[in-house]
């Protein structure tokens, strides 16, 4: 590797749009992201599955679920 030509990594503060902090490392000090872990669907439970045209209930009549 090519010597002084990569950034330092280094820990930055990552801030969500929900309002929650946390630390991480990267190349930058200060990280603004949309949705995180605390906001994101997935992660909360609050998922909803688009069904169209019966494909989740199709699926799970397949697999018997």
């Amino acid at each position: 590797m090519k010597k002084e030509i990569h950034p330092q990594y280094e820990s930055a503060r990552v801030t969500c749009a929900c309002g929650e902090t946390f630390e991480t490392g990267s190349t930058k000090k200060d990280l603004r992201v949309e949705i995180c872990s605390k906001c994101h669907p997935f992660f909360t439970g609050k998922q909803k599955f688009v069904d169209t045209s019966g494909r989740v209930d199709k699926f799970k009549k397949k697999y018997g679920m």
